[in-house]
């Protein structure tokens, strides 16, 4: 059943750890499952989290293990012996097994590989331990099930049944030829229904999506979802299947692409987790903050060339500041965030480019005319102000929309083309970048206007 994580229960299994209560430990966790378990233990001391998880069975102990965050488990395993390490390690899916590792000193990393007593399970580790872990080889797993495209449906029954015993979910069997090099797949549901005399080259769909080893794991997961894949094959430069790459872990490259791009936008320079030091957390936020406090001192050191001139002119320009750069950051945001959308869909790029920057320039206009005319009316009927600053507040708004629509568009597609993550653009830079544009057109309107 879902935990329902609680300060009594946690202290209620802490004192069954403590009493060495084995029948208690296993009672708590009989009923749960592993990615609960995994939020469970880290409410737990180091020695207290190996006490518990040896009570366990070794496959929900390595699903447990997966489950954790790498930072977290990193902690925890330095509670556990080599020995320890290589009976989880065995039984973990091979992709998995090679996170783990990497995650060890290279000295802890050789002995836990010499300790495994599946050799298959050793090859598959040393296979895939050379991948960088942000590529489609860092992504997958070995284990899979591969058929001869010049095997019979009863023999391709018997080979499926034969390998799936090591594998834990059977998407597809993939079709290869006698060098290894895939042709294509067959799913489980066409061998079932095939004559039995019929060959896999009668029945197989030789049209297959792949990736290659070297590709970015951000491709890999566009590519996933593009094509609502739940496994995608992984070949090499001489399209030899190598492996598989599963939907659970083009899930965590998603999430963790997301979190990047929301602590972009919020102006975080890099990574943090909840459990780093303050100092971490304060040195990531700074950078942007500091970008922030400076373009604010340039836009007050430029009204202040207004101070003597137009604000004494006219003392209730000042009321209206506020609504320009607000109004400016706002609209650049939705701008920014919506480019950042379009670019992150490399293929809605490809297509109809020059369609959508028209639409934006379109709602850009007519959110402009909107809020212009409103304020307009507001500040001429409602507020009383004279006809002259009203009509200076509604250009300059209808103006600042337009401008900062179109900072807001350009800048994250620059930011692109350079490599930088456009996310950036959609913070405190794009916010920084309007007010001082929305100050300078608001005065520069109202300086023209008021000295015609």
């Amino acid at each position: 059943m879902p935990l329902e994580l609680t300060k009594d229960f946690v202290e209620r299994l802490k004192t069954a750890i403590l009493q060495h209560d084995e029948e208690t430990i296993r009672a708590e966790l009989d009923e749960l499952y592993p990615a609960d378990i995994s939020t469970l233990i880290q409410e737990l001391e180091g020695p207290q989290v190996h006490y518990v998880l040896n009570l366990l069975d070794e496959e929900l102990v390595a699903e447990i293990l997966s489950e954790l965050e790498g930072p977290t488990r990193t902690v925890i395993l330095k509670e556990f012996t080599s020995a320890e390490l290589a009976r989880y390690v065995n039984v973990l899916n091979s992709d998995d097994a090679v996170d783990l590792l990497k995650e060890q000193s290279v000295r802890v990393r050789e002995e836990v590989i010499a300790l495994l007593e599946d050799r298959e399970q050793a090859r598959f580790i040393l296979d895939l331990l050379p991948y960088e872990p942000d590529t489609a080889g860092g992504l997958m797993q070995k284990e899979l099930v591969k058929i001869n495209v010049r095997q019979t449906v009863t023999e391709c029954v018997e080979e499926i049944r034969r390998q799936a015993e090591e594998v834990e979910k059977v998407y597809a069997a993939y079709v290869v030829n006698d060098d290894g090099v895939l042709l294509g797949i067959v799913s489980l549901k066409r061998i079932i229904i095939a004559r039995r005399g019929s060959k896999i080259e009668q029945i197989y769909e030789p049209n297959v999506i792949f990736a290659h080893t070297y590709d970015p794991a951000e491709d890999v997961a566009a590519l996933m979802q593009k094509y609502n894949l739940d496994a995608l094959p992984v070949v090499n430069v001489q399209n030899r299947l190598l492996g598989i790459i599963t939907i659970d872990d083009v899930v965590d490259v998603i999430t963790d692409q997301a979190q990047e791009d929301i602590q972009a936008i919020t102006g975080i320079s890099a990574p943090v987790e909840e459990d780093d030091t303050v100092w971490k957390i304060t040195k990531t936020r700074l950078p942007w903050l500091g970008i922030g406090m400076i373009g604010s001192l340039m836009a007050a050191r430029f009204l202040g060339i207004f101070e003597h001139d137009l604000l004494q002119l006219v003392p209730a320009l000042a009321l209206f500041i506020p609504i320009i750069g607000s109004t400016g950051g706002n609209v650049g945001i939705q701008s920014s965030s919506f480019m950042v959308q379009i670019l992150g869909d490399k293929s809605g790029m490809e297509t109809d480019f020059w369609q959508r920057m028209l639409k934006i320039f379109s709602v850009a206009l007519l959110k402009g005319l909107i809020i212009c005319t409103f304020v307009f009316l507001v500040t001429y009927l409602l507020l009383a102000h004279p006809l002259k600053l009203a009509g200076v507040v509604a250009l300059s708004l209808f103006s600042v929309v337009l401008i900062s629509s179109f900072t807001g568009t350009v800048t994250p597609m620059i930011l692109s083309r350079f490599g930088i993550n456009p996310a950036v653009a959609s913070g405190p830079f794009i916010t920084t970048a309007n007010d001082f544009l929305g100050y300078s057109v608001y005065f520069g309107i109202a300086y023209y206007l008021y000295h015609l």
